[in-house]
């Protein structure tokens, strides 16, 4: 499935500006999910976010702020969007964003393949290209007992991979709940990796010019304030 999540998701801070933006994203995602219901324990989606907030370190305060907004009843306004695109070289890249004004987002979004070596696509251009899926990352455990464990609670699994002290397990995205509870009733109380995501069917390598384009186009995209993820299938 993949080289370790992309060495966990490219280390997914590596200074303060960047946790920032991070932070930024996670308190605009749980807001709006938390919208309909602010409790966790009744709310699916809800509980998942969080989960995935907190492997990316984003503190405490954070949730419960984005939560206790939801519950004042301040009224933002936030539209999910997806844009498909090409990178150089046939490099192919999905953008989700969380937007309160879809013609800007749009008119970034374009603007930032077009800059960097890209063309925006039309929705379906490349998402065919990929799975959704739900993915864990652990501290590696007996395969063994984590396909019991999986078996158990009825969650369909697609690849399990162990590279140096992560295990990452790969699995249909309706069972992201049951994945995570197999693993919790495995005695699993922190997770390295825990989302839904987009993985590529296949990836490619990029060189060179190529390669710096690329990374240039990823950086310039993440740091969109509407822009939540990035899922590509760029071997990096």
């Amino acid at each position: 499935m993949g080289r370790k999540w992309q060495n966990i998701k490219y280390g997914k801070a590596a200074n303060d500006a960047a946790r920032a933006k991070i932070y930024a994203k996670f308190g605009k995602e749980i807001y709006m999910v938390a919208k309909p219901n602010p409790d966790p324990d009744g709310n699916l989606a809800l509980r998942a976010i969080i989960e995935k907030a907190k492997t990316y370190n984003v503190k405490q305060d954070i949730i419960d702020r984005a939560i206790n907004k939801a519950k004042s009843g301040v009224d933002e306004s936030y539209d999910h969007n997806r844009y498909e695109g090409y990178g150089p070289n046939g490099s192919a890249l999905i953008v989700d964003c969380l937007t309160d004004n879809a013609n800007r987002t749009a008119a970034e979004v374009k603007t930032a393949f077009g800059k960097n070596g890209g063309n925006l696509g039309v929705p379906g251009s490349v998402s065919f290209m990929f799975t959704s899926a739900a993915v864990f990352g652990i501290e590696v455990l007996d395969e063994e007992k984590v396909l019991d464990a999986m078996i158990e609670n009825d969650a369909d699994i697609s690849d399990i991979e162990v590279e140096d002290d992560v295990m990452m397990i790969y699995g249909s995205s309706e069972d992201h709940h049951k994945m995570e509870t197999a693993l919790k009733s495995l005695g699993v109380s922190e997770f390295k990796v825990n989302e839904i995501s987009m993985i590529p069917n296949d990836t490619i390598t990029l060189e060179g010019d190529d390669l710096a384009r690329f990374e240039k186009l990823i950086d310039v995209l993440e740091d969109l304030d509407d822009v939540q993820e990035v899922y590509h299938n760029v071997e990096l």
